[in-house]
């Protein structure tokens, strides 16, 4: 990793906008809460690692919130999972008597990122059998929040789905998946399947204020991150538009520059992203091109400009909305190509400010017109 000979300095205005930029992005994508349950053996932590961002069975850090019930955490992910056990157990009346106490005290709580907003029970395929304990445990989860059934190893159907279905009336959903490929003995292979069925059915049923979390700690469907994201720019867009409604004379139009930089934090943190202010400096810096001096908001719309045919770098005009719409659209449309891009390539390893940034300056290159 190479360190530019010159390091941009951002003026008091840009770095404060950064620091409550990046207030309202964790704010808006919110947190998402969701218990999976299941027997011994059924395959949820493979399941959770195959939906869930940075291998969160393995790496995330739990602990223990009743006798058979783990919370799960990681740093930088809108999510908390609860894993419960003890569905084998003689005494699972009673280790469900606790996790509805804990429930009960979640969903009191003013604040919704401490809600417990849906549950996945997991049945094994391959047992054919759906326990007391699991249709018991499902009726008192439903009275809480919406439930989805998990068939987990998901090989051959033969009518299992729909007993699952009749047994388990309250699920909002019955989804077959299968997390990981598999090769029978007869050499026949199979691949993963049901997953992006499973992350669909989720946000259905799941608040509207903890989606973006959702989809955020989700890594099975990309676009579900690109359409949010295209939200995003489609109402940052709206806004500099009305902030331009009455043309911005240029010494006015920094005024635009939190919109954007807010647009970028909150598209970061839809893909995904740990957001800071380090990687918000980073892509700034890729905009505006290396430079020593101190960067201001007319230094940030300047480079704006140069996206939009026929304005060039002339900034004695006034800025209309519909420039200031357009030039923000640009902007996040090339930032959503990035990150989809990055995502791409990098796989399982979290791709660096950056790594980002490179991408995100080769696409400004390549989009800026040919002035004259």
């Amino acid at each position: 990793m190479t360190t530019p000979a010159t390091t941009p300095v951002f003026d008091e205005g840009i770095q404060k906008t950064i620091q409550e930029t990046l207030k309202g992005a964790y704010k808006e994508r919110g947190h998402f809460n969701i218990i999976i349950a299941g027997r011994s053996g059924v395959g949820k932590s493979t399941l959770i690692n195959a939906v869930f961002e940075g291998n969160f069975a393995d790496t995330g850090q739990g602990r223990p919130v009743t006798q058979t019930t783990k919370e799960i955490t990681k740093d930088g992910i809108p999510l908390t999972i609860f894993d419960t056990k003890g569905l084998e157990m003689a005494n699972y009346k009673e280790t469900f008597g606790e996790l509805e106490q804990l429930i009960t005290a979640r969903q009191k709580e003013p604040d919704v990122n401490r809600h417990v907003h849906a549950a996945w029970l997991c049945i094994h395929e391959d047992g054919r059998r759906v326990e007391p304990g699991e249709t018991e445990l499902h009726e008192m989860l439903a009275n809480y929040m919406p439930v989805i059934g998990v068939i987990t190893k998901a090989r051959s159907d033969n009518g299992f789905k729909s007993i699952v279905e009749g047994l388990l009336p309250q699920a909002r959903n019955v989804v077959r998946v299968r997390a990981l490929p598999e090769e029978l003995d007869d050499d026949q292979k199979l691949l993963p399947m049901g997953l992006k069925t499973l992350v669909e059915a989720t946000i259905e049923v799941i608040p509207e204020a903890v989606q973006r979390a959702f989809i955020a700690a989700q890594r099975v469907s990309l676009q579900l991150k690109k359409d949010r994201a295209n939200k995003i720019v489609y109402l940052a867009s709206g806004a500099a538009a009305a902030a331009g409604v009455t043309p911005i004379p240029f010494a006015d139009a920094a005024i635009i520059v939190p919109i954007q930089i807010g647009m970028l934090a909150k598209i970061s943190s839809v893909f995904g992203l740990s957001v800071s202010d380090g990687l918000l400096k980073t892509l700034l810096a890729a905009l505006i091109g290396t430079t020593g001096a101190t960067i201001a908001g007319k230094t940030i719309v300047s480079s704006l400009l140069k996206f939009i045919p026929g304005v060039g770098t002339a900034v004695g005009a006034a800025i209309a909305g519909t420039t200031a719409a357009a030039i923000t659209t640009t902007l996040g449309k090339i930032y959503i190509t990035t990150l989809e891009l990055i995502c791409d390539k990098a796989g399982d390893v979290p791709p660096t400010s950056d790594d980002i940034a490179r991408e995100f300056k080769k696409l400004l290159s390549n989009n800026k017109p040919e002035q004259k």
